[in-house]
């Protein structure tokens, strides 16, 4: 950690960075164990923690004006870690068994992107701003998140002369994903409790362990076997990602180790041992375990991160913007995504999943899935087409989205 007093910048480095983030994580389980309403709303841990240090490091800069800032590089690599073990733990009958699901969320989806920059572009114009404003308060920033919005706000800004898109994008990305991070675990609670619903099967968990239930015994040979499985993804995952970069797309990494898992998976006979000794870990303890990890730690740098204090002067149009598509993605939540999901309990962790997906990122519709079957039970079914519409789908469909919108509106 190096301190530069002539910027009044405390530079954080990666390993304090991630051991920050692990003592953030710590602070937002025991904030979640004291607080009952916390946990009452499936709150995920790394987002009470995150949203708390947030706060206190603005608090810091308002009364000093020196910046925190963090080297993010590690926890980078802790979001490729996690969706590698998602995909690990799925099988091609869970794919073929999500095929119609994922059809409909993505229709769903697609449905609500379009109302999700209808809103932004409307509220925009009650304060008298330009549609361009609405859009990276719409599907730019929201549904896209901070990648989005840093990738197009500088094109929005020299083509629309909008000189502050890039701190309007990343206003509302932020913002929007506290409240993703926020709405999936109370929606989930209301379904679940309005329609009396429970898992049909039991399940393991794709990640970490169930409440008030001793974890499964892993060894140290499960730990090391989980993570050579997990190496050998991201090789595979790097390889397919460089190949199609060379087609001319580009894919973040995360997604193409996400294939490169499924592909291991559903590839390697179980019957086989490998080199280790033991089977294929899909599905196995070690495997949520790693993944609760990545998880919980991505999402705690993520949040505690955040410089809430560059967003204060673009508090009163944004706040409006987000506080309509917030009312929005809470009725299309409740009243399309669950009935089409099959009013079920798979459908309503579908639902806090979609909360993160709406509002804000891949990993936030994670963590409040993630929260709530810890909770109430698991849902494979859930972990398997969720990532692969808010991690894939979605962003090809925003590339053509967006410039759609910035032309016709």
């Amino acid at each position: 950690m190096e301190f530069l007093l002539e910027q009044n910048l405390i530079q954080v480095s990666s390993f304090f960075a991630v051991t920050l983030g692990i003592l953030v994580l710590f602070i937002g389980r025991r904030l979640n164990q004291a607080i009952p309403v916390l946990k009452e709303f499936s709150i995920p841990e790394p987002v009470t923690g995150g949203i708390l240090f947030s706060v206190l490091f603005s608090l810091f800069y308002a009364f000093t004006s020196i910046e925190i800032s963090f080297n993010l590089v590690a926890r980078d690599i802790l979001l490729v870690y996690f969706f590698t073990t998602i995909g690990i733990n799925s099988s091609l009958g869970d794919l073929m068994k999500g095929g119609r699901p994922l059809v409909i969320l993505l229709l769903i989806t697609i449905g609500y992107m379009v109302v999700q920059n209808l809103t932004g572009i409307t509220v925009a114009g009650l304060f008298g701003l330009e549609s361009p404003v609405g859009l990276l308060g719409g599907s730019v920033s929201l549904i896209g998140g901070h990648g989005t919005a840093i990738a197009w706000s500088p094109r929005i800004a020299e083509e629309y002369g909008i000189s502050n898109a890039m701190e309007i994008g990343i206003a509302s990305a932020t913002f929007g994903l506290i409240l993703a991070s926020l709405m999936g675990g109370p929606i989930a609670k209301f379904l679940i409790q309005k329609h009396q619903l429970k898992p049909q099967t039991v399940e393991p968990l794709d990640i970490g362990s169930e409440e008030n239930q001793a974890p499964k015994q892993i060894n140290s040979f499960d730990f090391l076997d989980a993570v050579l499985a997990i190496h050998i993804c991201i090789i595979l995952g790097f390889a397919i990602n460089e190949g199609i970069s060379e087609l001319g797309l580009q894919l973040p990494l995360f997604v193409s180790c996400l294939f490169a898992g499924i592909i291991m998976t559903n590839l390697v006979p179980k019957s086989f041992p490998r080199l280790t000794g033991t089977q294929w870990p899909s599905r196995k303890p070690a495997v949520a375990l790693l993944a609760d990890i990545s998880l919980g730690t991505f999402l705690a740098m993520s949040l505690m991160s955040m410089q809430l204090w560059t967003l204060i002067d673009l508090a009163g149009p944004i706040f409006t913007i987000l506080a309509a598509q917030f009312l929005v993605a809470v009725l299309i939540n409740i009243y399309v995504v669950f009935p089409a999901m099959g009013k079920n309990f798979d459908a309503a962790v579908i639902c806090s999943g979609f909360g993160g997906i709406s509002l804000g990122s891949t990993p936030t519709a994670m963590a409040n899935m993630s929260a709530v079957s810890q909770r109430y039970g698991n849902s494979h079914l859930a972990f398997i087409i969720v990532p692969l519409v808010c991690a894939f789908f979605i962003d090809l469909v925003n590339a053509l989205m967006i410039p759609f919108f910035l032309a016709n509106f």
